[in-house]
């Protein structure tokens, strides 16, 4: 478990393009890789086997991998397409990814896929497992079954987890802090650093944050659309 020792008050950065924008070019993903990096991530979320090996290939850090598909579908808050099935986790592995994330939910998986497979498979290989789940009762079954780490990933992203704002989900990272035993990362709708020293107060383990740092085309509308 050192490696979830190293990410103990650590920000890490997502670094993820869908393949329909410009970022998503290899040589892209790289240089922003490196970049944040240099700006101190202490730890890397990335997509796709490419990404992982480039990762694990060029830093020294812990690397978080997971698959997505090339598009997103419409009906993307009712099912599971973060590294849905066996299959997925498998690739994940074989890239080298030394920590596997996953949809943590207690939705129904594409191919019948169970999540204790997942999570069993993720630990015969020596990985961590991350679950991003978005309740309570979620991560609650996660650690049962046997998850490793738990994100606040999935809040707001799905059916049973609507209208939560546009602030993180403090109160979901506190409920799993107080409630489960495992290491919990708050991720999500992270913008501010005041709001990073507030997710460490509650008690986060790590703070994960992606579209305010890699995701230009948001950050524009940011301001575009004031």
């Amino acid at each position: 478990m050192d490696m979830i020792n190293r990410l103990k008050g650590k920000v890490i950065v997502s670094v993820q393009a869908m393949p329909s924008e410009p970022l998503y070019q290899e040589k892209c993903m790289i240089a922003m890789m490196q970049s944040v990096v240099k700006g101190g991530a202490g730890g890397l979320r990335v997509a796709g086997e490419r990404d992982v090996k480039n990762a694990k290939k060029l830093f020294d850090i812990p690397v978080i991998g997971l698959t997505k598909p090339d598009v997103i579908p419409q009906n993307w808050q009712e099912i599971v397409y973060i590294t849905p099935t066996l299959d997925e986790v498998i690739k994940l592995v074989d890239a080298g990814a030394d920590i596997i994330a996953f949809d943590g939910t207690m939705r129904k998986r594409p191919n019948n896929a169970k999540l204790e497979d997942l999570i069993k498979y993720i630990k015969i290989n020596k990985r961590i497992s991350m679950a991003d789940i978005s309740t309570l009762d979620e991560g609650q079954n996660a650690q049962k079954l046997g998850a490793n780490i738990l994100s606040t990933t999935l809040s707001g992203y799905t059916q049973f987890s609507q209208n939560r704002g546009e602030e993180p989900d403090f109160e979901l990272l506190k409920q799993l802090v107080e409630n489960t035993d495992l290491p919990v990362v708050l991720e999500g709708r992270i913008w501010e650093p005041e709001q990073v020293d507030k997710a460490f107060e509650i008690g986060a383990h790590c703070v994960v944050i992606g579209s305010a740092i890699t995701r230009p085309q948001l950050i524009t509308k940011r301001f575009v659309q004031r």
